[in-house]
């Protein structure tokens, strides 16, 4: 029988099968802090998994997410700092976060954003995002929106088009972007409705999927991500680097080949942010650096995304991969290749 509905509790996992009921026994302080809900395509792919494997890390809840540590936080990239009107984040001179929502169709044990998605959160109203969009009608520097939140691809194809239309309007809007999760997560609702309230006639939309692990790239998720591109959005990804999930090369190589197989072109790969819960789920940055430099050479360029850090307390991200550029240019530089050979630059002359 087809699942329908979205499990958004404990006992709604231990029915579909996701988690086991001893298990579900021990994790009602979780359920009660963080928001639970794992889709009916999700869950199909869930039922009697394993608890470690790295569908059931970034989907199903645990106990290890009641372990806070002292350097994080319930903002851990500060966004807060820099939203001067509800649902808007303006960080960086040329775009703005545009939150319309708080909900997602899944929501990950990992998110950044866990303390202010899922019920409760603060969704605008129909004044509240009025006024974000004047926000951004009225300030010319404003050349890219990016939807966010909660997931954007949410929204009802009529409300999406509405705000779609609205920015697309504004002739200083270039860009729309669109973050979204749904292809991995919910991919039948990438339908025609959805895509035509995507059409513009002026900006450019972008879409950018998160997806973390090459399990998630399912013949329904690639479908999904075939009719954004087929529609003429370009596509990119991010992902974030998770402990038992994908901290491994091999791991990274597969899902980054896949991702650009898909017409995908690999953006960030994200060191964990600071969020209340998620100490499991981090790396270390040496760590990080070091899975970064083993895939050059590996991989195509175009499976390379950009290792990135969310500085926190809102100072935007900043990229951490490896160095491979050393030296200054009055005593030169030595630059290091993907077999680890270091090399002179410029290159040292024989004399004639």
């Amino acid at each position: 029988m087809k699942r329908t509905a979205t499990a958004r509790s404990l006992d709604g996992l231990v029915a579909a099968g996701a988690l086991a009921p001893e298990r579900a026994a021990a994790l009602g302080r979780v359920a009660d802090r963080y928001a639970i809900a794992v889709t009916p395509y999700l869950l199909d792919r869930l039922e009697g998994a394993e608890p470690g494997s790295p569908l059931a890390r970034q989907y199903l809840p645990s106990l290890a997410e009641l372990e806070v540590t002292p350097e994080e936080r319930v903002d851990p990239i500060g966004d807060g700092a820099w939203s001067p009107v509800k649902g808007i984040v303006h960080r960086y001179p040329d775009r703005v976060l545009l939150k319309a929502l708080h909900a997602c169709p899944v929501y990950c044990r990992f998110c950044f954003r866990r303390e202010m998605v899922g019920p409760g959160g603060d969704a605008l109203d129909a004044d509240e995002l009025a006024a974000a969009l004047d926000y951004i009608r009225q300030r010319n520097d404003i050349w890219e929106v990016i939807l966010t939140g909660g997931d954007p691809l949410m929204l009802s194809p009529r409300r999406l088009g509405e705000i779609v239309s609205a920015l697309d309007a504004m002739p200083h809007v270039g860009v729309i972007r669109f973050h979204t999760r749904v292809p991995v997560a919910d991919p039948e609702r990438i339908s025609a409705d959805l895509l035509s309230a995507l059409k513009v006639s002026d900006s450019a939309v972008w879409a950018a999927v998160h997806c973390n692990h090459p399990d998630e790239l399912t013949a329904e998720a690639t479908a999904a991500l075939a009719k954004l591109a087929d529609a003429g959005i370009p596509l990119v990804s991010q992902s974030v680097l998770l402990r038992g999930v994908n901290d491994d090369a091999a791991v990274l190589e597969a899902l980054f080949r896949r991702l650009v197989r898909a017409r995908v072109k690999p953006y960030y790969l994200h060191h964990g942010d600071l969020a209340p819960g998620t100490a499991h789920f981090r790396t270390g940055l040496d760590e990080g650096r070091e899975l970064v430099k083993r895939l050059r050479g590996r991989v195509s360029g175009l499976c390379q995304p950009a290792y990135v850090l969310d500085i926190p307390g809102g100072h935007g991200k900043a990229p951490v991969g490896p160095d491979c550029l050393s030296g200054d240019a009055d005593a030169g530089y030595v630059v290091e290749d993907y077999r680890g050979v270091r090399h002179a630059y410029p290159p040292v002359t024989e004399k004639l």
